[in-house]
């Protein structure tokens, strides 16, 4: 039997067909999420590879970096020790300057200016001071011939000599520098008058202070050459009080051993070395040991 087909038939069939439609828009979609999908995972991948990659690179940086750190701080230390050696060379240096200076200074001194005479040490005949200077007649007793001094001493006799008149003093040389032949011709005459005795107070040539140049024998106008009383004097006092301020000691004071106590004698040692025995009144220039002396000698005009 042959059914004919309906309004409802037609229908249905357009619904179908709709369905059919629907269902492959439907697939379309899918299929396109799906290539999106596929699409986004595939970028994902590709990010987190090149992630991964810089990651790499960045840790490569990092351990880089580090390395560099590790140079530079490895430089800096050894700028700073380069540098630390570099200014114990230039202390060395510095030191050595002052070596030779003072090297250079000693061989400009006499050697001979702060050594022991009187009866320990010897003075030969061709010995001259380097450099020996008239006194002014202003400080030598009237009366004197000229008398005479060493001259890089000369500005301390000076001052000392102006110090005391400042303090109402008036201190004169009667004695400066002798030559060897001219303390050979003093002994001479002191030993015809006094024999063996001159030995107490005089110096034979070679042994005399005086032969330096850096000694000298002081008085008042008041006592002239009456040596004996000097002690009495208030210049006397005052050269005690004051004389090692400009360098000069008493060579031979009360109980030594070598001359009779000689007031009136004056030797000039610098200023440091006079100070020195000026504090300590149980040492003399003469009971001092040589060797520390010495060392005094680069200072001795200073």
């Amino acid at each position: 039997m042959v059914h004919k087909s309906g309004p409802m038939t037609y229908f249905l069939a357009f619904v179908a067909g709709l369905g059919l439609v629907a269902i492959g828009f439907l697939t379309m979609r899918t299929l396109d999420q799906t290539n999106v999908i596929d699409t986004q995972k595939t970028k994902l991948v590709v990010a987190s590879t090149t992630i991964s990659s810089q990651q790499g690179t960045i840790l490569e940086l990092e351990t880089n970096l580090d390395n560099l750190k590790n140079d530079l701080e490895d430089l800096v230390e050894n700028y700073q020790d380069e540098l630390a050696r570099s200014e114990d060379f230039e202390d060395q240096l510095m030191d050595l300057a002052g070596e030779l200076d003072e090297f250079e200074k000693l061989q400009e001194i006499d050697e001979e200016l702060l050594i022991k005479y009187s009866k320990v040490s010897f003075l030969n005949e061709n010995y001259v001071p380097s450099d020996i200077d008239k006194i002014d007649d202003d400080y030598v007793l009237e009366g004197k011939d000229d008398q005479y001094f060493h001259g890089d001493a000369m500005r301390f006799l000076e001052r000392m000599f102006d110090a005391a008149k400042r303090d109402d003093i008036d201190l004169k040389v009667i004695s400066g520098y002798r030559s060897f032949d001219e303390q050979n011709q003093l002994k001479g005459q002191f030993t015809e008058i006094f024999g063996t005795g001159a030995n107490a107070f005089s110096a034979d040539q070679g042994f005399s202070e005086h032969q330096l140049g850096t000694t000298i024998d002081i008085t008042t106008p008041a006592i002239g050459g009456t040596f004996n009383s000097f002690s009495d004097t208030k210049a006397y006092e005052w050269l005690l009080d004051n004389a090692h301020k400009y360098g000069f000691i008493l060579s031979y004071p009360e109980d030594n051993t070598f001359y009779i106590y000689e007031p009136w004698h004056w030797r000039f040692v610098g200023r440091d070395l006079a100070r020195d025995l000026a504090r300590d009144p149980d040492t003399t220039f003469y009971t001092m040991d040589q060797r520390e002396i010495n060392k005094y000698l680069l200072e001795i005009f200073d």
